[in-house]
């Protein structure tokens, strides 16, 4: 009487066993309004013989009440779970749904396509290991397409698959595809995406989906299900420096002191000697404990119990690491948030700061700026409005540890909870952190800016030039100096390359290294402005944002931005040191004007053409509009 239930018994534990021996794919679907994204899953669900056979009768039963494929039954029913989806034919909240094949395991997310359901989208991206961008093949590239890539970029999805649906309704035209495709992939670069795989496929009718179709012979990529089943998963996490956030503090009895959580990145052995985070003292591992006993090892992603060989003290959200890689500590960051509430985000306001296993007092400091998703501008702001993306400084009330989210979007990541209401109002990804002093207050000085300034009498100014490298920038500042110099006025000159030699040496050329070299430098000129100096400073400064965040440091009528408007062209024919034929060729990387931008300025004091005056006469205008000013 027992011997099946034993054969069955044991047939499942091998089948669950063979299961887990198998990677695990999260994916996302997402794209605009009506690209097909429920149905797509919906015959992934049904080809890969997913459903029940309840759900399989729910569903052609609520095909005919609801659908709206006619005598076919409508496979987006599958996701579209609530009334009001089903209702108006829309998703509107996140499904997930589990399949499985011979290689993989999937979780799928559904995610909505209305751009007011943009925070959603964010929720299903943030733990996805690629997503499939849905778009109907009669429409091309539409906003919500960019908006999507966009987010997925942001949130650091790093496999795209573009889906070109609804093939059968153009004919399964190959010239159709493929002008989408060129778009596409054009598109994608100005993201950060340098390899999309795009894929015609008709989800309704099952072509290119799990199984190629004859109608589209002249295609010679994989299927979406082939595509999904050969995605790297990027490199191994528990490569990664070992991150352990402590999430409990397990202490059963007087004999037994352990430290309970899930391992965010990385692999720990009994006997790896680790450093606590934020008290840098250090230990060894002496145990790794489970539900099922003790391990020698274990990995990211699983859920143990640490025990150390010496008796120190950690609490809940303090970060256990390896001795030497460990993460970083900060109390302050640059960080892009997603807003998710129908307040506004306001500067200034607290908030809770929740990440890993961290909760912290939060203000933001600066909102620096807003993203356009739909064009990907960046926009001076003073507040976040519901689904708006911006970037921001925030401050803590204590230092935590942490990685940038391009490292590890475990210990990279955070959620912002209202205060009064204990609502999540928004995300974050941390950038980097700004590492500045806490516990500080002004010291009170006798001696103030007007009087330095009174005693050399002159008015202090910062002159910001502002262009492309090798727009005559820094040629003009010294000939400006130089004059100043000659007329008795006490100055000094900060030049990019210059102060990359010692302040700045630390610093390479990516975005945030940019952020950060022009904070550093508009700090300099806002002390040796107090210091009663004319101070000139030449730099690229691509970003309005920084240069804003230099003019906003100063009082009122001391910041003057000089934008010395050069054609990249020109630029590229004088090439004092060789740079933009190396940004050309690959060698350099991030180059403004080049792979990286250069916004121009929205208002500046004074405006330069090197294109139809000398550096001589340039510097003639500044001396001309100092003078108007009554600072030369």
């Amino acid at each position: 009487m027992h011997e099946p239930l034993t054969k069955n018994s044991d047939a499942l534990t091998a089948y669950l066993k063979e299961q887990e021996a198998k990677d695990l794919l999260r994916f996302i679907t997402c794209g605009s309004v009506d690209d097909g994204k429920s149905t797509l899953i919906g015959r992934l669900l049904f080809d890969s013989k997913m459903i029940f056979e309840d759900q399989l009768a729910a569903l052609e039963s609520d095909s005919k009440k609801v659908g709206t494929t006619g005598d076919d039954m409508d496979l987006a029913l599958l996701l579209d779970g609530l009334e009001a989806e089903r209702e108006q034919g829309i998703t509107i909240d996140v499904a997930y749904r589990f399949f499985a094949t011979d290689k993989r395991r999937f979780i799928v997310a559904d995610t909505p396509g209305h751009e007011q359901y943009t925070r959603n989208m964010a929720t299903g991206a943030s733990t996805a290991d690629a997503a499939v961008i849905l778009l109907d093949a009669r429409k091309g590239i539409l906003t919500q397409t960019r908006r999507h890539s966009f987010i997925c970029s942001l949130l650091g999805v790093r496999n795209i698959v573009l889906a070109v649906n609804k093939m059968d309704l153009v004919d399964y035209s190959r010239e159709v595809f493929e002008k989408i495709r060129e778009d596409y992939e054009a598109f994608a670069k100005t993201v950060g995406y340098d390899n999309v795989t795009c894929i015609p496929l008709s989800a309704l009718k099952g072509d290119n989906v799990l199984r190629s179709s004859p109608q589209l012979a002249w295609y010679n990529g994989p299927t979406l299900l082939a595509e999904l089943e050969t995605i790297r998963l990027g490199e191994d996490e528990d490569l990664k420096p070992f991150r352990f956030p402590v999430q409990w503090v397990n202490r059963p009895n007087l004999d037994f002191r352990g430290f309970s959580g899930t391992i965010a990145g990385g692999a720990v052995a009994v006997g790896d000697e680790v450093v606590t985070l934020p008290s840098a003292k250090t230990s060894k591992i002496k145990s790794i404990v489970t539900f099922d006993g003790t391990l020698p090892g274990a990995g990211t992603g699983e859920a143990v119990t640490l025990t150390l060989e010496d008796e120190i003290d950690i609490s809940r959200g303090d970060m256990i690491c390896h001795r030497e890689d460990r993460a970083s500590l900060s109390d302050q960051f640059e960080v892009k948030i997603v807003w998710m509430s129908d307040e506004a985000l306001m500067p200034g306001r607290p908030y809770l700061f929740k990440g890993a296993a961290n909760t912290a007092s939060m203000v933001v400091t600066r909102l620096k700026h807003s993203i356009n998703v739909n064009t990907l501008e960046q926009m001076a702001t003073k507040r976040l409005m519901l689904n708006e993306i911006g970037v921001a400084n925030i401050s803590l009330d204590r230092q935590i540890a942490f990685d940038p989210y391009k490292d590890n979007r475990e210990t990279g990541s955070f959620i912002i909870i209202d205060k009064l209401t204990n609502n999540t109002v928004g995300a974050g990804m941390i950038d980097f952190g700004l590492r500045r002093a806490s516990n500080i207050h002004w010291q009170a000085v006798d001696v103030n800016k007007a009087a330095r300034a009174e005693m050399k009498t002159q008015k202090p100014a910062v002159l910001w030039f502002t262009g492309l490298s090798g727009s005559g920038k820094s040629t003009i500042a010294n000939l400006v100096e130089k004059r100043l110099h000659t007329a008795g006025k006490h100055t000094y000159m900060l030049d990019g390359d210059n102060v990359r030699h010692g302040l700045n040496k630390d610093l390479g050329f990516t975005e945030e290294d940019r952020v950060e070299n022009i904070r550093r430098v508009a700090e300099v000129a806002r002390l040796m402005a107090d210091a009663g100096l004319i101070v000139l400073v030449s730099f690229i400064s691509p970003f309005r944002s920084e240069r804003r965040m230099a003019r906003d440091l100063l009082d009122d009528g001391e910041f003057h931005e000089v934008f010395v408007d050069t054609p990249l062209e020109i630029c590229e024919q004088r090439d004092p040191k060789g740079l933009y034929k190396k940004a050309r060729s690959g060698d350099i990387k991030n180059f403004t004007g080049i792979d990286s931008p250069y916004e121009l300025p929205e208002s500046c004091e004074l405006t330069l053409k090197t294109a139809t005056m000398s550096a001589e006469d340039c510097a003639e205008a500044v001396m001309d509009y100092l003078d108007g000013l009554m600072i030369s």
